[in-house]
């Protein structure tokens, strides 16, 4: 069953075609309201000529009707000379086209304007209708006549005198409507080709920037990263295109940033081995080396393996933080003790160097967090606080929360961030002083670390500094995890 939708969904593949899908509606906006419209045109008018013509005869037939009365042609037709009725019946007739009979009570015909009726009986319900007073109307679209049927009585007594049977031809109607039908049909398929022309070009012209994107992102594809796109045109497209070549930019420097890492992770791991290497090919060297001299190269070797170490972690710990946050361990945590259990550990190192620790919560703040990686985080932010910074200074950690998020600030009286260095400073090894940052024993990898872990949190991470008069790192996660 698989097998046969693919093929199926291969066969019609086109249908996604978005060329296609606006040839389509611009064929269907093009057409359809003009079909629509002809036709009600033409309908209304084949409607409202046929309402026309039936209300002109009638109005005829009630004007004859009231001849006959008013001369008494009916009872008197034999007696006396009605030559201006006759006239006037004759008229009407030879007008429309059609023929007018007269019926007396009795049925007789008394006028036909055919000359094949009169003297004749007329038995027909239309004729038995209007003797009884009922006006009636016949509409026969097959053969394109109209039949009325208009009764002729005595206003003041109400007598039936008789009935006036009109039939007309209305095929000069239906011939206009033909005719109509005919120049709307042309002219729709004449719109119909314009359409389609115009449909072409204008759906051709709108998938074409679309066409130079695809292209862009092949030679991309290919090897040549350089190249920019440059779309001319709507405002949409060029927006488009200022977004790819924003995403190109992004991906370059990411590139670059992954050559540099590769090189800097190579560089960080080989030296100190090297100095290993050296200090262990000293003391091989020299025979006879005295103990002390064992003892001093041991030591400095011990310190350069735990370089290594702490490199190697660094670099573990980054590559988990790059994991997908599925690898989240989420689980609710006091974030308040969390925070004075690092500042405990890190109390020590404060010490050395008699550096004044605070700690200020303003609330209790229970937060939906993976404690492993946010205390990750909020040790190398304090640690880093304690590490670049003055003798007898301080710093200072500040909790707090709203009904969303928790902020963590940690604010310190060290030696701060140069201006142009605050933009790198969550790159992976960047160092802004390298020969400070080798001498406190740093990586370069933990701020990097601390921004993936706040990200992963789906938080934000933002750094105020001045140089020589400290930094402040201010953390802001939702209490909630947002998966």
């Amino acid at each position: 069953m698989s097998t046969i939708f693919k093929k199926l969904k291969q066969r019609f593949v086109i249908l996604q075609s978005m060329r296609l899908q606006l040839l389509v509606v611009c064929i269907f906006l093009g057409t359809l309201p003009m079909l629509v419209f002809s036709r009600l045109i033409i309908s209304s008018y084949e409607t409202q000529a046929m309402k026309q013509r039936v209300t002109e005869l009638s109005q005829h037939g009630n004007m004859i009707a009231n001849l006959l009365v008013s001369s008494n042609y009916i009872i008197n037709a034999e007696q006396s000379d009605f030559t201006s009725v006759i006239s006037e019946i004759e008229q009407v007739a030879e007008i429309y086209n059609g023929r007018i009979l007269i019926v007396d009570s009795n049925l007789h015909v008394m006028k036909d304007t055919f000359g094949v009726e009169e003297t004749k009986t007329l038995i027909s319900e239309e004729a038995i209708k209007g003797l009884r007073g009922t006006e009636s109307q016949y509409i026969d679209n097959k053969n394109h006549y109209i039949e009325l049927t208009i009764p002729v009585m005595n206003s003041t007594t109400k007598e039936k005198l008789g009935a006036i049977i009109m039939s007309f031809s209305i095929k000069n109607i239906h011939e206009i409507y033909v005719n109509m039908n005919q120049k709307a049909t042309t002219f729709l398929v004449v719109l119909g080709i314009v359409v389609i022309m115009f449909a072409a070009f204008y759906s051709a012209f709108l998938v074409k920037p679309l066409k130079q994107v695809t292209a862009s992102i092949d030679r991309w594809t290919n090897g040549y990263m350089e190249e920019k796109v440059s779309i001319k045109g709507f405002l949409e497209m060029e927006n488009i295109s200022a977004s790819f070549n924003h995403m190109l930019n992004r991906l370059q420097k990411l590139e670059d940033s992954r050559q540099e890492f590769v090189s800097n992770v190579s560089h960080e791991l080989k030296t100190p081995i090297t100095s290993i290497k050296v200090l262990a090919d000293s003391l091989l060297s020299q025979e006879d080396v005295p103990g002390e001299l064992y003892k001093e190269f041991l030591v400095d070797i011990t310190e350069e393996i735990e370089r290594e170490n702490k490199i190697i972690n660094d670099l573990l710990s980054l590559v988990k933080m790059d994991k997908k946050s599925g690898e989240m361990n989420i689980s609710s945590v006091n974030i308040n003790g969390l925070v004075e259990q690092i500042l405990k550990r890190l109390q020590p190192i404060a010490d050395k160097r008699n550096i004044e620790l605070v700690f200020e919560t303003f609330r209790p703040v229970i937060a939906e967090v993976d404690e492993v990686k946010i205390s990750l985080a909020i040790n190398n932010l304090i640690e880093n606080a304690i590490k670049y910074n003055y003798e007898d200074g301080w710093v200072h950690v500040t909790l707090n929360a709203d009904h969303k998020f928790f902020y963590l600030k940690v604010a310190d009286s060290g030696v701060g961030i140069p201006e142009d260095a605050q933009d790198s400073i969550f790159e992976r090894f960047y160092r802004v002083d390298k020969a400070r940052s080798r001498e406190t024993g740093g990586t370069g990898l933990g701020l990097s670390i601390t921004r993936n872990a706040v990200l992963m949190h789906r938080g934000a991470i933002k750094v105020y500094s001045k140089e020589q008069e400290g930094t402040t790192f201010t953390v802001r996660i939702p209490l909630t995890y947002i998966a």
